[in-house]
């Protein structure tokens, strides 16, 4: 009689779950994508831009409910690791989408303006509403070459010609204080 009670609670536990709508999925569901834009230099240096592209598919049977995506940058040179401010290198923000159905994708460009040179990782997390799991890309590693900022056509105007008008400022306060 046990048996029976036990196989008729598991019965309706079944089919009541069989007809309650079915949960948003977690973000354990998202596979993400990550690759550089084709557009990319193929040696960038500082002050170029870049663009790399996401692709998040949710492999589930369930919707995923309120996706959040970003994207992350992080500085690998020895002595030197750590995370990037995204506010300077002029990168965009998080991307949200209200649902992901099954099977459907998200396709993200981000393009950035490289600030400071190094080598580089770049990553795209996603998380969902329910908050219980984090997806991740795999990484996309670049290097940002150095650029001189400094190009002595345009110091060495500055360079003579702050001494010069200096000069000449002070000569003709001079000149004015001795005809009066």
């Amino acid at each position: 009689m046990t048996t029976r009670r036990t196989l008729f609670a598991v019965m309706a536990v079944t089919g009541l779950l069989a007809m309650a709508p079915a949960a948003s999925a977690s973000a354990k569901n998202l596979a993400i994508e990550l690759a550089p834009s084709a557009e990319n230099p193929t040696r960038p240096q500082m002050g170029d831009h870049l663009s790399f592209q996401s692709r998040i598919t949710n492999t589930g049977t369930a919707p995923v409910d309120g996706v959040i995506s970003w994207l992350s940058i992080v500085r690998v040179d020895a002595g030197q690791e750590a995370p990037i401010g995204l506010e300077d290198w002029s990168a965009e923000k998080a991307v949200t989408r209200s649902r992901l159905a099954p099977g459907e994708t998200i396709v993200t460009d981000w393009p950035m303006r490289l600030i400071q040179d190094g080598r580089y990782r770049a990553v795209v997390s996603a998380a969902s509403r329910d908050g219980t799991a984090l997806a991740a890309s795999p990484f996309t590693d670049f290097t940002v070459r150095a650029k001189p900022v400094v190009q002595s056509a345009r110091v060495l105007p500055v360079a003579a010609g702050v001494p010069l008008l200096l000069l000449a400022l002070f000569f003709m306060r001079r000149r004015r204080v001795s005809i009066t």
